[in-house]
């Protein structure tokens, strides 16, 4: 094919050269083009949306099986991630930048992170060299065993699931809707196994074989898309009686803790929260942390008769802020909670805290030090300016909202994990997602967070609310769209005054959650092994003879 004599051209030059020089320029050449299939699919995520980055897992997959051993497929795998994860998390870095005396630790962050993570492409790339599959159906396999273990990157020692595969596509597109029924795992299983359908296209293999595993790449790939196009077709956005608004005061994390600004940002969230309106909201949404001060603190001072005072009878208050509680057995004699607090306004009586819901999953080396009395005993915890961590709230469960629907709680870096909120059984009304994107400027991460929380109203049919100081707030439809385009941007301070859209039915995704995707993963895993068991049982025939 075209294809492969452009290749064995290029090869050539470096064929004719000394056999150790040969060698390092083959390597090198191997590396780049590991760093580049990485780096390409990153970018095809938004918001770059550069979609043909997706045919950098064919490349990662034909760099993996053209690795001479198991260990060099897995380092073909950890430089893809490394890349990938670079790309898509160099943003982490940015929260080193709002303590002046963390900076010096902002390229750590950004280099040690994404080596870590690339540890489990570089496992699923050794494992596929391991059973060196051959034929067109080798995709599978290789797509199982990447999904597998972008599964696992999203749930071992408690997980990060930052942009799976599957969020590549922009949530709210038709691409997208495939999570109603299969979750964001089972579609990055689809994307990355389609997408690498392409790759047997370079290589060995009759010509017929690798013309029909490119067509049904593009196949699914239209498929899914057909199938998006139709569920957005027959959407019919309803609304219920709930008005919500979603508050930006657009604080900047790092002139939030200043005393002389604690003042100005209580004003700007009381003038925002009473901002007159057409039509008065019956539920009100701060962010994650709103305050630069403890929930304790805040409910003791006038500042809580000044908050009232901004709601009007029968409102009702979501607000995010930290709070300590008195408990003997903890170190400090208190524990700690990142938690969010819902405030029923009761006229001249003030507010009445009717629930409280407390984050469940809290951020690594954010809220809490992993391996804490160690990281102590070696001084690690001075180091990152965590005098003490935050404890971890009670499984997430759907909470009553005076004056609204019952709602499911998912603070900042809750709306990453998919099942948090019940789907069937139990089943909420809709999503409250109270961020603090502030740690992270006007960079891709804001951006990345906002399209990564969407996937969760496509897989759940429920409406989300989101709420962050700084950008991006808006209210997501069940289909993972913004109602009516409406958005406050980064570095925006106002309101989102939106109706709370009514859910749709029960997804797929809702009643069986992942166990479609089991399923698919073991139908994957079986029609790709099937041939490597065919053929070791007829090399065990031929040795018997």
């Amino acid at each position: 094919m075209m294809i492969d004599a452009l290749l064995d051209r290029f090869a050539a030059p470096i064929r004719a050269m000394p056999v150790r020089r040969r060698t390092w320029s083959w390597r090198l050449i191997r590396i780049l083009l590991a760093l580049l299939a990485g780096a390409g699919t990153a970018f095809a995520h938004p918001p770059f949306g550069i979609l043909i980055g997706l045919l950098g897992y064919p490349l990662l997959m034909i760099l993996s099986e053209r690795s001479d051993t198991a260990r060099g497929a897995f380092w073909m795998g950890w430089l893809a991630g490394f890349a990938y994860f670079f790309v898509g998390c160099w943003w982490v870095a940015e929260a080193f930048f709002v303590n002046p005396e963390q900076a010096w630790m902002a390229p750590f962050a950004a280099s040690l992170l994404p080596a870590g993570l690339g540890l489990f492409w570089g496992t699923a790339t050794a494992l596929y060299r391991r059973f060196a599959p051959i034929g067109p159906v080798r995709v599978l396999l290789f797509a199982a065993l990447f999904c597998i273990f972008e599964w696992l990157r999203g749930h071992v020692l408690t997980g990060f699931p930052w942009n799976p595969a599957g969020a590549t596509w922009k949530a709210g597109g038709g691409m997208s809707q495939l999570a109603s029924v299969v979750g964001v795992y089972g579609l990055s299983l689809v994307t990355v196994a389609a997408t690498s359908a392409f790759g047997p296209l370079v290589g060995p293999g009759l010509k017929r074989d690798r013309l029909i595993s490119a067509g049904l790449g593009a196949l699914t790939l239209m498929s899914v898309g057909i199938f998006g196009a139709v569920r957005l077709a027959q959407s019919h956005l309803e609304f219920t009686d709930t008005v919500v608004r979603l508050v930006q005061a657009d604080v900047k994390q790092e002139t939030k803790w200043s005393p002389e600004a604690y003042r100005s940002i209580v004003d700007r969230y009381v003038t925002l929260t009473g901002q007159a309106a057409a039509r008065t909201p019956n539920v009100v949404v701060w962010p994650e942390g709103a305050l630069p001060a403890s929930a304790n603190d805040v409910f003791a001072s006038t500042d809580a008769g000044a908050i009232a005072a901004a709601l009007r009878p029968g409102q009702t208050l979501l607000m995010g802020l930290a709070r300590g509680e008195p408990d003997l057995t903890a170190p400090e004699g208190a524990r700690y909670y990142n938690s969010l607090f819902v405030l029923a306004d009761e006229g001249g009586a003030g507010l009445r805290v009717a629930a409280v819901y407390d984050k469940h999953r809290l951020v690594p080396f954010g809220e809490y030090l992993p391996l804490g009395s160690l990281m102590t005993s070696i001084g690690l915890r001075s180091l990152v300016h965590m005098p003490s961590d935050f404890s971890a709230g009670p499984t997430p469960e759907p909470i009553t909202v005076p004056g609204a629907p019952r709602a499911q709680i998912l603070i900042c870096y809750e709306s990453l994990y998919p099942g948090f909120t019940p789907g069937a059984a139990g089943r909420p009304d809709w999503i409250v997602n109270a961020s603090n994107d502030a740690w992270f400027g006007a960079t891709s991460g804001p951006r990345q967070h906002l399209n990564l929380a969407s996937y969760r109203a496509i897989e759940t049919g429920l409406p989300i609310a989101r709420a962050t100081p700084t950008g991006i707030s808006a209210m997501i439809d069940p289909w993972g769209r913004i109602v009516d385009g409406e958005k406050l941007e980064p570095g925006v301070m106002g309101v989102i005054d939106a109706p709370l859209p009514r859910p749709t039915g029960i997804t797929p995704y809702g009643r069986f959650g992942d166990w479609p995707l089991a399923m698919m993963l073991m139908a994957t895993l079986a029609l790709s092994l099937w041939p490597l068991v065919l053929r070791s049982r007829m090399r065990s025939k031929q040795a018997a003879i």
